[in-house]
């Protein structure tokens, strides 16, 4: 599971914005709209014939592979950098 996620904002002719956002704190804190949107899959899997053990595993080894990533995304002069550890 991923523990920080690293948030690099550079800005043109400005000093860049960094932020540390802590996963497990935020996780916490979302954790009973979590509770909420795996029952929402859990009845989509099981409306749309899909199963559901299957699907929940996919996900959690898409969480379990996201250490690592890093997102690049520019936008004219503005780039935004997110690199999760």
């Amino acid at each position: 599971m991923p523990q920080l996620v690293t948030v690099k904002v550079n800005r043109p002719d400005r000093r860049p914005i960094r932020f540390w956002i802590p996963v497990l704190p935020v996780a916490l804190v979302l954790f009973p709209v979590v509770v909420l949107v795996v029952l929402a899959a859990i009845v989509a899997c099981v409306v749309f014939r899909i199963g559901v053990v299957r699907a929940l595993g996919a996900a959690w080894r898409v969480i379990s592979a996201l250490p690592g990533a890093r997102f690049d995304i520019e936008h004219c002069r503005t780039a935004v950098l997110v690199a999760i550890r």
